[in-house]
């Protein structure tokens, strides 16, 4: 379903923001495992109209992403949005003030991949971002170190929480981060999209 967040009930909710270029599996698993590790009453999936750091040649239209998403979460408590398109936003820092002021009565948590913590550091503002909202960084094939040796996880070390006081970090004031390990889906939107130019 392609679901509104301004009309979410729960008071603890997941951000995925991304491209989605294809949605796949690996989107699928990191949102499950969300909801069950830190409690979550929903995880939205932000689809991105693009990402600045990337080649817009390579997107496929938007509507084909938007339903593409629907098709692989396949599940009531991710919702699809398409919040960022009708707000004509652009950066995460400004999706996260949007939320966070708009919704003041909810807690939000953005989830990425290692993959996306290994270049957060070229994100615009990414210091601001994890100033607003804590952040769970899942585990990715390739990537299980970039929470030790990327730019952006070593200046955000003192702020990491362990994953046994994961039930903790809505109570942290950001910044704060948790590492989760035991994602491992091997896919990517470019092995997908490399697959079908083959």
């Amino acid at each position: 379903m392609t679901g509104d967040p301004d009309m979410a009930d729960g008071p603890r909710i997941g951000l995925l923001g991304g491209s989605f270029n294809p949605a796949h599996e690996g989107h699928r698993e990191i949102s499950l495992a969300a909801i069950k590790a830190f409690n979550l009453d929903a995880v939205w999936w932000l689809v991105s109209p693009g990402n600045p750091l990337k080649d817009k040649a390579d997107y496929a239209p938007y509507d084909e992403r938007l339903a593409q998403a629907r098709r692989v979460a396949n599940h009531h408590r991710i919702v699809i949005s398409d919040y960022e398109r009708r707000r004509q936003i652009t950066y995460t820092i400004d999706t996260i003030r949007s939320l966070t002021d708009e919704l003041q009565h909810v807690r939000f948590i953005w989830l990425m991949g290692a993959d996306s913590l290994a270049s957060f550091h070229e994100w615009r503002d990414w210091r601001g971002i994890a100033e607003r909202a804590p952040i769970a960084v899942f585990s990715r094939p390739g990537d299980e170190l970039a929470c030790e040796t990327s730019p952006a996880a070593k200046q955000l070390k003192p702020f990491r929480l362990e994953l046994a006081d994961a039930d903790a970090i809505f109570d942290a004031t950001p910044p704060a981060w948790i590492f989760y390990p035991h994602t491992a889906n091997e896919m990517s939107s470019t092995q997908i999209r490399r697959r079908k130019d083959a």
